[in-house]
Order: structure tokens, then C-alpha cells, then sequence
């Protein structure tokens, strides 16, 4: 892909972790107008939807197995396993869940999630399909992935079947990932350029507007539409960079914000748990900008000085294992 392509993917990637964090960690309006929620659907939608997309234009370069897989773990694996180990530990949690938690099932019924892992459910959902993604291109090669759409309109039809908005059960979750799949498809593929001329004709700001009312819960039968609203947003900038949303996604605080954001997500309940997110509304409220400010810096340092050792070990590894 080219750099603007790249550089409106991690602006998304930006906005996905601003909008988790807010409704996270801020109030984003009265209660009954359940915007934190929404803002919170709104980020892990564009998340899963930039994880499909990435995922598949990895695996459509017809990448060994294994280099994938070493490569995926050793990017999510060492932050994850040291945070749930602290938070673990914190929450004097029981044996079956420390195990449901390291090897990434803990969001499956019956759920093992604890006060600070909640927001891990995501993190079992990307492994779970990492492996599942990592099976089938094994058995069936690149041709395997032509499956994927066909895969998200099964999981969207379980959704609309049981009734279920939004979950963080991984099937009923799965379709949000498979549209952002199914997405890097038909922009690689190119095997009908009329969808793509389509997709850069399509009016970006209703549709980010459709895309707001499907993660809302007022939005009704529209979050079942809500994987490919995030999918045909995402893909509207991709071949349209020069729009002005692709311009206002091109920033550099969003792609500094893209670079520590996997460390942001993985830290943040934790902070929330401690002093500096402790007392009554309005104290609470006070001591944010410091525990931004704390998140930030230990984002930072997480990133550049941990993970990316991490990172650079994975590619060594996943180079030796081509060789071998």
C-alpha cells in the first residue's frame, strides 16, 4: 500500500483509541443519552475493522504460517501476559481464570473476566481469530480468504438470529473483524473496479453519521450493519486519501497516537483502579489530566522500550523459521 493509505490507517487507528478512552474514562454526557457507550462501540468497531484489513493484506502476500503467528504473538503476547499477570494477581483471581485469560478464552461463555481485565475480551477475540485465520490459510492457502465475507455475513445473520446489538462474546463479535477482511478484498483484488470507484464516490460524513446512530442502541436493527458501515467508511478514505476526511485523518498526533495505542488500550483500567482514578465525581474528574498524563507517558515508554524489543525479536525469530 502506499504512504497515504498507511497514514489514514493509523489516523483511524488514532481516532479508535480516543474514542475508547473517552468512553472509558470521561463523562461524554447525561447518562440516559448513552453516548459512552456509543463512542465506545464506535472505536472497537474502526479497531476490529483496521485488524481485518491489516490481517488479510499481510496474508495476501501468501506469507508462511508460521511467520504470521510469530509475528502476531510476539506483538500482542508480551504486554498482554505482563498486565494480566499484575492484574491477575491484584484480583486474588482463581487458577481456571488465570488459564482463561493467558490462553485468550476468557470472554467465552461462561465468562472468567475480572474488574480489571473487562477490556481483554477484545484482546481473546483478535487471538481467536488469529488462530482461526492462521488454520484455514494453512489448510487452503490464499484462496482460504475468499471465505472470510462469506464468514461475516454468517456471523452477522447468528447476531440478528439471537437478537444481540453488540457483545463481547466472540461470535457474536466475529463480523466486525471479517467486514475489515473482506475489505482489504476488494481494494487489493481489485477484481471489480466498479466497487472501488463506487467506494471513492461515497459520501463520507452521512455515512460516518449512519455509522454513530449504528452504535448507538436507539439505532436499533442498524447495529447489525454496523461491521460494514465501519468497513465502508474505512474504505471510502483508503482509495479517496486526498478526501477531506482522508486530510483530517493525516495528522501526526494520530499517528503517534496509532503507534502506543495497543499500549493505551492494555494499561488504562488499571490506572483507573488505582489513586488516580479514586473519589467521589468531581475529585475523580480533577485528577484525569494526571492520570492522562501517567497513562501516556507509561504508553510511551511501553511501546518504544518493551514492545518493540519484543517486536524486533518476533521478526528475527519469524526470518529464521523462513530459512530453516
Amino acid at each position: 500500500m502506499s504512504g497515504p493509505r498507511l497514514e489514514v490507517l493509523d489516523g483511524w487507528r488514532g481516532v479508535s483509541i480516543l474514542c475508547v478512552l473517552a468512553a472509558h474514562l470521561l463523562p461524554m454526557g447525561p447518562k440516559v443519552l448513552q453516548m459512552n457507550a456509543m463512542f465506545g462501540l464506535l472505536g472497537m468497531s474502526l479497531f476490529f475493522t483496521l485488524s481485518g484489513f491489516l490481517i488479510t493484506s499481510f496474508l495476501l502476500k501468501d506469507p508462511p504460517v508460521s511467520d504470521f503467528l510469530v509475528r502476531r504473538f510476539f506483538r500482542i503476547l508480551p504486554l498482554a501476559w505482563l498486565y494480566l499477570a499484575l492484574a491477575l494477581t491484584l484480583a486474588g483471581a482463581s487458577a481456571d481464570t488465570w488459564l482463561s485469560h493467558f490462553f485468550f478464552y476468557a470472554n467465552l461463555p461462561p465468562v472468567h473476566l475480572v474488574t480489571l481485565t473487562e477490556h481483554i475480551w477484545s484482546l481473546c477475540l483478535e487471538m481467536q481469530f488469529y488462530l482461526g485465520i492462521a488454520l484455514l490459510f494453512a489448510l487452503f492457502g490464499v484462496r482460504s480468504l475468499l471465505l472470510l465475507p462469506l464468514s461475516a455475513l454468517f456471523f452477522t445473520g447468528l447476531r440478528i438470529t439471537d437478537g444481540v446489538y453488540a457483545s463481547s462474546i466472540s461470535y457474536y463479535r466475529m463480523d466486525e473483524i471479517l467486514a475489515g477482511c473482506t475489505l482489504a478484498l476488494l481494494v487489493h483484488h481489485r477484481s471489480d473496479l466498479r466497487v472501488l470507484a463506487w467506494l471513492k464516490k461515497i459520501p463520507q460524513w452521512p455515512l460516518l453519521l449512519l455509522l454513530l446512530v449504528s452504535c448507538h442502541e436507539q439505532g436499533a436493527a442498524l447495529n447489525y450493519l454496523r461491521p460494514y458501515l465501519a468497513a465502508l467508511l474505512v474504505g471510502s478514505t483508503i482509495v479517496n486519501p486526498a478526501g477531506m476526511l482522508a486530510a483530517m485523518l493525516n495528522r501526526r498526533v494520530l499517528v503517534y497516537l496509532a503507534t502506543i495505542s495497543y499500549a493505551l488500550y492494555v494499561i488504562h483500567p488499571l490506572l483507573a483502579h488505582t489513586w488516580l482514578g479514586s473519589g467521589d465525581v468531581i475529585v475523580k474528574y480533577l485528577k484525569r489530566p494526571l492520570l492522562f498524563a501517567v497513562l501516556f507517558v507509561l504508553a510511551h515508554i511501553s511501546t518504544f522500550y518493551f514492545e518493540h524489543w519484543w517486536i524486533a525479536r518476533g521478526k528475527l525469530m519469524a526470518n529464521k523459521l523462513k530459512t530453516a
